[in-house]
């Protein structure tokens, strides 16, 4: 497991916006409780002064304080300064304190420097004959739990070099150097993606086997940290995160101890394995289209040959250099026009079928499910040779019932391989692609004929592989579905190069079968792609081939909500789950456990983003939703996607990014110019357009790729094969 950034990138909490001028007030609520009673008058706090109690030093006033003075009320005289030296004045005891609580004066007035007033002096009024000192209400108790300095000041001896006495200017530490560029703006993409090397999980055997299941919950099947299942509180993967009012949000500690954890458990006893056991199957279109020739130069000149007899000397080509070199692997023929053959070998007979039982999809697949297997190929050349010299072209093309045969045959061992080669469209009632001008619904009941038909597949261990000729309208963005499914593989090849078509298809040997991926996520985060939304996210991956790499992308479920918590826990944790069964029987489950970093920081993101695991997941979602007919979001996709890739060349400037990132633009231009691969008839009740079938083969195998093979340099080695 991998990831695109080192961080979780988080985006800055939404601000509240302003109001506009234009909208209605906002009402407002009226309170429930009454206001606060008004302040105490000074004449009620003070009480009366006695005239006859004034001495010399005393102030007289005449009026009321300045701030209790209407503004009709004259000029108060001018306080006049007292050369001698104040006394000593006792604190006054507030009668609400109890015995022995001493209370500091407090003054009212503010004198400016030369007119000190002398404490003695006394506020005189004729309406009030008695003095009183000039102090206000009593202080309240000072708490025993405040301390007397603030949190944040802190005191350093005289010998401390940062005392003001110390020699030498102070040091301020800087909060932030200046190092490297800074990026403060959001980020136009989603740097959240995750690489999943499939290939590497599937075939590391370095870790240690644990047997039996691991303890997990029972609410989102997430591997506990522990071996023990009643010591377990909660699940840190089920926990939620809300918050509620003004309460500060809840930081979620993750429960698992180490920030790396990679187990691989044992789930089938080993006395159950089985020996490893391959059976290719080959479903060859023997319609009268297949009758087409071609010119070609030979040694002998120039010689005119059909599209079977291409086909033919492909097969035994291919046939032969298994026998050679992998003489285990067993291999079956399976023919279609009118009828559905399955070829014989050895001491078996071949059979057909036909009539209405090609309309029967469960009948089909039963059929090949007890079909003999046919022995290995060491065994079984000579009858297989003269098989294939024996196939002769006409009729219409039943592709939809062989399809659904060849599949019931492989299913019998996990791991096998099926290979479709046809030449034109299937055009018989199960699976018929050529009612898409007369009747839509016919044309939606085959699309859902041929999905099905691949996820049955993909639940045998099957891998179906579908191949065409160049100039030719297969609707292969249906038949495609099959390999979709299944990790196959959609190729388009001229007749002069069938057999390297062939041969790149048969050398991609199957690594695991039955292999399901699983991503959980804190409550909130989320998974966003073409198809799962949530935190615990099950993706069916089938079949694992060579260089397998899948790439999810996640992040915020809801901004607004969501963002400041994250943030304040510092870190989530991740984890992995990958499920697969290996070629000789063996289940196993592999369990990733990551921490990671949360940060809203761009510069951070965007110095340590790897752009080739961006590059991939804009690829692979780009066309994942071009291949379901949405055109537009593809485009939006791979726009948004291309933004957060420049802007990190730019902020990387790194020469060697500089260089790819032009040959990763070429490679994005299928997608830039997506409708160049469209049909100019779109099927009115699907309403979209559906891909012509170079796109849809551009499509399946950029939905599939992998780092090595979307470059332009790996994508253009790839089809010099076809």
């Amino acid at each position: 497991m991998e990831f695109a950034c080192k961080h979780v990138y988080v985006p800055p909490p939404i601000e509240k916006p302003k109001r506009s001028a234009l909208l209605p007030p906002v009402k407002k609520v009226r309170p429930r409780t009454p206001p606060p009673p008004p302040p105490t008058p000074l004449k009620e706090l003070v009480g009366p002064l006695s005239p006859s109690s004034a001495s010399p030093n005393t102030l007289q006033v005449d009026q009321p304080p300045p701030h209790l003075r209407p503004r009709s009320a004259p000029p108060s005289p001018r306080l006049r300064s007292s050369p001698s030296s104040p006394p000593a004045v006792e604190p006054r005891v507030s009668p609400g304190l109890a015995k022995g609580q001493q209370v500091q004066e407090e003054r009212y007035c503010s004198v400016l420097p030369g007119h000190e007033v002398d404490q003695t002096r006394r506020f005189s009024s004729p309406e009030h004959p008695r003095t009183h000192p000039l102090i206000g209400p009593p202080l309240p108790p000072r708490p025993a739990f405040l301390t007397k300095f603030p949190v944040n000041t802190e005191v350093f001896p005289s010998t401390s070099p940062l005392s003001p006495n110390s020699e030498g200017p102070p040091r301020t530490p800087c909060p932030f150097p200046p190092s490297g560029p800074t990026d403060k703006q959001p980020l136009p993409g989603n740097p959240n993606v995750i690489l999943i090397d499939l290939d590497k999980i599937v075939t590391d055997t370095n870790n240690r086997f644990i047997d039996g299941e691991p303890p997990a919950c029972p609410a989102c099947g997430s591997v506990l940290d522990t071996c023990y299942d009643n010591v377990v509180g909660s699940c840190y993967f089920c926990q939620s995160w809300e918050t509620s009012g003004a309460d500060p949000p809840i930081s979620q500690p993750c429960s698992f101890s180490a920030p790396y954890e990679d187990n691989l458990f044992l789930l089938t006893p080993d006395q159950e394995a089985q020996a490893p056991d391959t059976l290719l199957v080959f479903c060859i279109d023997i319609s009268g289209s297949m009758s087409i020739t071609s010119r070609v130069q030979e040694t002998d000149g120039l010689v005119y040959k059909s599209r079977l007899e291409f086909v033919q000397e492909a097969l035994l080509q291919c046939v032969r250099d298994l026998s050679r070199t992998e003489h285990n692997t067993r291999v079956a023929l399976v023919s279609f026009n009118n009828e559905v053959t399955m070829h014989g070998h050895t001491n078996v007979i071949s059979w057909r079928i036909g009539g209405d039982d090609l309309i029967e999809g469960e009948f089909l697949k039963n059929a090949g499910l007890t079909f003999p297997t046919p022995p290995p190929i060491s065994e079984a050349w000579d009858g297989f040779q003269a098989e294939i010299y024996g196939l002769q072209e006409g009729g219409a093309t039943a592709l939809g019932p062989a399809a659904a045969v060849a599949i019931g045959m492989a299913s019998q061992i996990p791991g096998s391989k099926v290979l479709i080669c046809t030449d034109g469209r299937a055009n018989t009632d199960l699976g018929d692609l050529e009612a898409e001008d007369k009747d839509s619904c016919t044309l939606v009941s085959s699309s859902i004929f041929y999905k099905d038909l691949g996820e049955y597949a993909a639940s045998k261990g099957v891998t179906v592989s579908v191949m065409s000729f160049e100039g030719t309208d297969c609707r292969l963005d249906e038949l495609g579905r099959l390999a979709d499914c299944t990790g196959g593989e959609v190729v388009i090849s001229s007749p002069e190069k069938l057999y390297s078509a062939f041969h790149r298809v048969i050398e991609n040997r199957t690594k695991a079968t039955h292999c399901t991926v699983t991503l959980l996520l804190p409550t909130t985060l989320c998974v966003k792609g073409e198809r799962e939304m949530g935190h615990c996210v099950v993706r069916q991956v089938g079949n694992v081939m060579p260089h397998t790499e899948l790439t999810l992308q996640f992040g915020l479920r809801d901004q607004k909500e969501h963002s400041q918590v994250l943030l304040s826990t510092g870190s989530v944790c991740i984890q992995l789950q990958v499920k697969y069964r290996m070629r000789d029987g063996l289940r196993m489950l592999r369990v990733i456990t990551m921490h990671k970093e949360v940060t809203s920081n761009s510069s951070l993101v965007l110095s340590s983003v790897s752009l080739s695991v961006l590059h991939l997941n804009s690829v692979q979602n780009s066309a994942a939703l071009a291949v379901r007919g949405r055109l537009r979001d593809a485009q939006k996709e791979q726009e948004t996607q291309a933004e957060l890739i420049q802007r990190a060349v730019e902020f990387q400037q790194n020469s060697g990014y500089e260089l790819i990132y032009p040959e990763w633009v070429k490679a994005m231009n299928p997608l830039n110019n997506i409708y160049n691969y469209t049909r100019g008839n779109p099927v009115s009740s699907l309403n979209s357009k559906s891909l012509t079938d170079k796109g849809a083969a551009l499509l399946f195998g950029l939905k599939h790729g992998n780092r090595m093979s979307i470059t332009p340099r790996g994508r253009d080695r790839t089809l010099s094969d076809q």
